[in-house]
C-alpha cells in the first residue's frame, strides 16, 4: 500500500504535509477528504474529523504534527529536520509558535475574511492583541537567513509556507494592517516561490480553494 495523503489542497495544513512529501520526494498519493463528521470514513482515521490525516501501512494516522515526524522518520531521504538534536528541537519550537500564536488565533477570524462570517468586537480585539504579541515573539525565533531556521530548507518552511500568508491577509482584512508588516515575510515568500515543490502546492490549492468555495454557496441558504 502506497502513502495517502488525505484532505483537501484548499487546507494550509494539509498543504505543509503534502509539501514536506514533494520536498523529500516520498512516494504517495492524494485521496479527497472533506472535513466534518458526517464520513464515516474520515471519522475513522481522524476522530474530530479534521483533515489531513495519511493512511499509512500501518494504519491511519492524524493530526499533522504526528503526520509530519511519521514521515520524517518513515522517510529518511532528503531530511527537514536536522540531525543535532537542539536544532531540530529549534525547528519544532518554530512550528508550535507560529500555528500556536499566529495561525490559530488568525483563525478564529477565517470565517469573517474568507466566508462571509462575522466575528464579535471582543473577539476581534482579543485576536489583534494575541497577533501582535505572537508576531512579536516569533520576530525573535525567525531567521529568515534564507529560511525560517536558518541556511536549509526545514519543516518549519514547509508551516511557514502555508500559514503566513493567512495570518497576513486576515490581519489585513480584518484590521486594515498586516501584523507581519515588520518581518521579511514578503521576500521570504517570493524566494519560496520559485521552488518548483511550492508552484505545485500553489496551483492545486487555487484549484482546491474554488472547489471549496463553490461547495460553501451550494450549502448555503
Amino acid at each position: 500500500m502506497n502513502l495517502q495523503l488525505c484532505g483537501f489542497s484548499a487546507s494550509n495544513y494539509y498543504n505543509k504535509i503534502k509539501l514536506q512529501l514533494l520536498e523529500k520526494g516520498a512516494p504517495f498519493e492524494e485521496v479527497l477528504a472533506w472535513t466534518g463528521m458526517a464520513d464515516p470514513k474520515v471519522v475513522s482515521a481522524s476522530p474530530l474529523g479534521k483533515v489531513p490525516f495519511l493512511n499509512t501501512p500501518q494504519g491511519p494516522l492524524c493530526e499533522s504534527i504526528a503526520c509530519a515526524e511519521y514521515i520524517e522518520a518513515a522517510y529518511p531521504q532528503c531530511p527537514l529536520l536536522p540531525a543535532d538534536p537542539y536544532a531540530a528541537a529549534k525547528v519544532r519550537e518554530l512550528i508550535l509558535f507560529l500555528e500556536l500564536h499566529l495561525e490559530l488565533v488568525a483563525r478564529e477570524l477565517y470565517g469573517e475574511a474568507f466566508f462571509g462570517g462575522k466575528a464579535s468586537d471582543a473577539a476581534k480585539e482579543r485576536c489583534r492583541k494575541l497577533l501582535l504579541k505572537g508576531a512579536a515573539g516569533f520576530a525573535q525565533l525567525a531567521k529568515f537567513s534564507p529560511y525560517i531556521a536558518g541556511d536549509a530548507f526545514t519543516l518549519a518552511d514547509c508551516a511557514a509556507i502555508v500559514h503566513l500568508p493567512l495570518v497576513s491577509s486576515t490581519s489585513k482584512l480584518i484590521f486594515g494592517e498586516d501584523h507581519l508588516a515588520a518581518l521579511p515575510v514578503r521576500d521570504y515568500l517570493k524566494r519560496m516561490s520559485e521552488r518548483a515543490t511550492v508552484q505545485k502546492v500553489t496551483v492545486d490549492r487555487k484549484i482546491s480553494t474554488e472547489l471549496m468555495m463553490a461547495r460553501v454557496s451550494a450549502k448555503a441558504p
